[in-house]
């Protein structure tokens, strides 16, 4: 009988700690607490910082002058997470349109040194130190480490846009004042690698679109979330 009664006992108090449990969980779910004491969640928080961008080849090696007639190299940016865009102070089309969209980027990133960026002239015998420190001081560019670059050939800056990063640039019509050139950014990491984020399908998408291209919008908010991602590796 003692048995029996003992039985009772731990069968009672097993259904007042399941209901206890029960209770607690039921608690936990309405706080939202749940998942963020999982151990599951203490997985992904091991992950966080860790890049799903993808990693293609490294930046071709240049050398440029800036607006402060100082020789700016890839090696300058060693270290520094950067954005790169080929361009030319005279556009009428598209270039004011790229820019002010870059000057966002600047504005988000203002205090960070380790951010950068590189707009590299198309027209360098036009666009002098001088004419790019105009140009800076016009335009609002204030960023420490945003370099307007020159001082190349013109036949080194079309193989370095061509070839090295496979930005389009070429003569155009007197529309765009006879010139022609990609409206995208390129990201680089702090190792000098080209990243990109992937698209839907999974596939990698190489440059970021600063301009709406028809239906689709362009990818400056998508390119600053980036830009942290690789800032935190």
């Amino acid at each position: 009988m003692s048995k029996k009664y003992s039985y009772i006992g731990i069968s009672f108090i097993i259904l007042l700690f399941g209901i206890y449990v029960v209770r607690n969980i039921d608690s936990r779910v309405d706080k939202d607490e749940l998942i963020k004491d999982s151990r599951l969640n203490k997985v992904n928080k091991k992950l966080e910082g860790k890049s799903s961008l993808y990693k293609f080849d490294k930046v071709p090696a240049f050398e440029f002058i800036n607006q402060n007639g100082k020789i700016i190299t890839n090696n300058d940016f060693k270290g520094k997470v950067y954005v790169v865009e080929f361009f030319f102070t005279t556009c009428p089309t598209i270039c004011p349109i790229m820019n002010k969209k870059m000057l966002t980027i600047q504005n988000e990133f203002k205090d960070n040194l380790n951010f950068g960026i590189a707009s590299i002239s198309i027209t360098p015998e036009i666009d002098t130190p001088e004419v790019m420190k105009t140009y800076a001081k016009t335009n609002g560019i204030t960023h420490k480490n945003w370099h307007l670059l020159t001082g190349q050939p013109e036949e080194v800056v079309y193989a370095l846009s061509n070839k090295g990063f496979k930005l389009f640039v070429g003569k155009g019509d007197e529309d765009h004042s006879g010139f022609e050139h990609s409206g995208l950014f390129a990201l680089i990491d702090k190792q000098g690698n080209i990243r990109s984020r992937k698209d839907k399908f999974g596939n990698p998408i190489m440059y970021y679109r600063a301009l709406k291209e028809q239906t689709f919008p362009d990818q400056i908010e998508e390119l600053k979330e980036d830009i942290k991602i690789l800032l935190n590796e």
